[in-house]
């Protein structure tokens, strides 16, 4: 999985693709990733690359010239048997999710991700490139850029060899996947709670013991506890 991210601050994705599980599988070269700065795409000396609005209102917006020098480069290379994905992370966008989040692991070679300033891109990127716009939730972000962190860290987990796939199966929202749940009727399963050592915490002179079934050493009975304890939305 290659994912090719267009932004005016690619400095802002340095430090947190540089540790932890992003960067083993950086490292691995399960993953790639790749930055492209818009200000370079600029054809003034200024290198301008937002305007104010048509209409009036608040703000700048995104100009649609740089945004797409930028990514018609990357796609003029690309061989036409590579599948591609093209998301602008916007406030008004699909709302992301697992599923989401899955599809594009499994289907997609690559996945551009355009971040967006400002009061928004202009509207003839989307046009242009045919691409879709993605919210990760039903809020305003100053910038689309810790909204496209969010979908590598989801998509790129997904990607085979970044993580154990037995650690996936028990995680939150991974019955959303599957087609049957065994234990769930209706609803979003989310993950049952976890504690570790010590076996009895304390805190501002109160005890937080760890419940009893988990030191019991019956699976079986861990198993269903566990079962019981996640949380259907």
């Amino acid at each position: 999985m290659f994912f090719r991210i267009f932004t005016l601050f690619p400095e802002v994705f340095e430090k947190y693709l540089g540790v932890s599980v992003l960067k083993r599988a950086l490292d691995k070269k399960i993953i790639r990733v790749k930055t492209y700065n818009i200000r370079d795409f600029a054809n003034d000396k200024h290198k301008t690359t937002d305007d104010s609005p048509y209409g009036g209102g608040a703000g700048m917006v995104m100009k649609a010239e740089p945004i797409l020098k930028a990514v018609f480069k990357e796609l003029k290379n690309k061989p036409s048997a590579r599948k591609i994905k093209i998301a602008i992370l916007s406030a008004k966008g699909k709302q992301f999710n697992q599923k989401i989040a899955y599809l594009w692991a499994k289907k997609y070679d690559e996945v551009f991700l355009i971040c967006g300033r400002y009061e928004g891109i202009d509207e003839r990127v989307k046009s242009a490139l045919k691409a879709e716009e993605i919210s990760i939730g039903p809020y305003v972000l100053t910038d689309g850029d810790v909204g496209a962190m969010a979908l590598i860290s989801s998509v790129a987990r997904l990607v085979p060899g970044v993580i154990k796939m037995e650690s996936l199966q028990e995680e939150s929202h991974w019955n959303v996947l599957l087609k049957k749940e065994k234990n769930i009727k209706t609803g979003l399963a989310l993950e049952y709670p976890h504690y570790t050592r010590p076996e009895v915490f304390e805190f501002n002179a109160k005890k937080y013991p760890v419940p009893k079934i988990l030191l019991s050493g019956d699976h079986k009975k861990i198993k269903k506890w566990r079962e019981t304890r996640s949380k259907i939305k």
